[in-house]
């Protein structure tokens, strides 16, 4: 069958961008809706797409999006924006619903999660179903996937089995450790996602979708250890742990933030397996079989220790974090504003430097006072914010959209300026800016400027700025002099 015209929403987030390359690959003409299509600019795929600026929740911007499109993937979900994240999938999906239906699409795709029937479900799940049944009722052909936890590099799924499993020796866990789950490896997500784009026009409904296994939650944590060679964990279910309480205990242990944390757990509440396998009529099985959770695993490691990870659950932007870019310095006129900037001149090439600070964050740490960062992450993570343990996709290379620790990617021009947006919790909006250029000395080397700014959101956000400059003074000063300093010793070892 030709290819189709297809719209992918998400494509910012871990399956969407994973799916993108697919669909090119399989002969598809694709068009992504995004709020930001300069996110995208990165990616390996974004020349072979058509990006359309647009928000879900505005149904003009939907309507223009599905214009002349034959099939409809809606992977946005919500949940790590915090808030009601629910009535805001609720509403996205009405609106997708109708431009599809006005516009004659031939086919929506949607990937939902498994879940009992007949059981109070999570406000996670709950969601995910009035979702699939909204676009169900849309009148369009659509097919809803229902999957369980994701197994694959980068996945929020599998970083908490993984960091649970690798900083607790010994885990008192929620009983919900016993329940049954059925992983499935991402790539098997992506094969039944690319192959719904072409099944026949008058298949509708919703499908299970799983691997080969099916386990105790415990058991996926055990089933990670022996594949990362870390001893067996004894696990010990106890009553008292809720699903509120568990989430706390996930927050600090792990990368993946509270308000992914709660929702993830909520839908551990039950045994989420595959009921049914009526997608087999539809969509075969990868001509390899279905990837058990061990090779999942295994695979999903050697993505990791690789530095090969295509997208990432810290694609998602952090709950309450500020989205807008950093304000001209113009536009700062009448406003309270905070810089602190700091200036250098080194005989290192300008090359040299920017792979410094390219390569910043993450394993390599902020190059000052890491015990001073360290008690700021953990203070983060204490009112539910990132904290320092989000860490990086890449561990030498960034793109627009890429998270840094608590700090996401808001632009870059290679070689020459990244600029880092805050998502941590603070009393107002913080960006820290780096600039590479070379130097006016005849005789070579680079100019290194850094500066912190900060807009302050009433008395509290002064109050913060001002009790932190002591600290910020040694902290910015010791990072423009340790990366010059750097620089220059990888220069001159190079």
């Amino acid at each position: 069958m030709s290819g189709r015209t297809v719209l992918v929403t998400g494509a910012t987030g871990y399956i969407g961008g994973r799916l993108v390359p697919r669909l090119l690959d399989a002969g598809h003409t694709v068009r992504v809706l995004a709020r930001d299509p300069g996110r995208l600019r990165d990616a390996s795929w974004a020349d072979a797409v058509e990006a359309v600026r647009g928000d879900l929740e505005v149904p003009g911007d939907v309507a223009h999006a599905v214009e002349g499109v034959e099939v409809v993937y809606h992977l946005v979900h919500a949940m790590a924006a915090g808030g009601d994240f629910a009535a805001a999938e609720l509403a996205q999906a009405r609106n997708v619903a109708a431009a599809a239906r006005a516009a004659g699409v031939r086919r929506i795709v949607y990937l939902s999660g498994l879940h009992p029937e007949g059981e109070r479900l999570s406000k996670h799940l709950a969601s995910r179903v009035a979702v699939g049944e909204e676009l169900l009722a849309s009148g369009v052909p659509t097919i809803v996937l229902e999957a369980g936890i994701v197994i694959g590099s980068g996945s929020a799924s599998f970083e908490m089995i993984r960091h649970l499993t690798e900083v607790l020796p010994y885990m008192p866990a929620p009983r919900w450790v016993r329940n049954f789950v059925q992983p499935i490896a991402v790539r098997d997500v992506l094969h039944y996602l690319v192959a719904a784009a072409t099944v026949a026009d008058d298949v509708h409904g919703s499908f299970d979708i799983g691997g080969p296994d099916v386990l105790r939650y415990g058991q996926t944590m055990n089933g990670y250890a022996v594949e990362a060679g870390l001893p067996q964990r004894p696990i010990a279910p106890l009553p008292v742990l809720t699903p509120w309480l568990a989430s706390q205990w996930v927050n600090l242990v792990t990368p993946v933030p509270r308000a992914i944390a709660i929702p993830l757990i909520g839908s551990l509440l039950h045994d989420c397996v595959v009921a049914e396998r009526r997608i087999d009529a539809i969509i075969p099985p990868p001509a390899e079989g279905l990837t058990g959770y061990r090779r999942a695993v295994r695979l999903a490691l050697a993505r990791e220790r690789a530095g090969d990870i295509e997208s990432s659950w810290r694609s998602a932007s952090a709950a309450g974090a500020p989205a807008d870019p950093l304000p001209s310095d113009p536009s700062w006129s009448g406003s309270t504003v905070f810089e602190d900037a700091r200036e250098r001149t080194t005989a290192a090439a300008p090359e040299a430097v920017w792979r410094v600070v390219e390569a910043i964050g993450g394993e390599r740490g902020w190059y000052s006072v890491p015990l001073l960062w360290s008690i700021r992450g953990l203070a983060d993570r204490l009112v539910g914010g990132v904290g320092l343990r989000r860490g990086r996709r890449d561990a030498s290379t960034l793109r627009e959209g890429d998270t840094v620790d608590w700090w996401r990617v808001e632009r870059i021009e290679r070689g020459r300026m990244l600029r880092l947006r805050a998502e941590m919790k603070v009393p107002g909006r913080a960006w820290i800016e780096f600039t590479v250029e070379p130097a006016s000395d005849p005789t070579g080397g680079a100019h290194y400027r850094q500066r912190a700014v900060f807009l302050p959101s009433g008395l509290t956000g002064r109050l913060y700025w001002w009790s932190l400059v002591p600290a910020h003074h040694v902290i910015f000063e010791m990072m423009a002099s340790r990366i010059v300093a750097v620089a220059a010793a990888e220069d001159d070892a190079a």
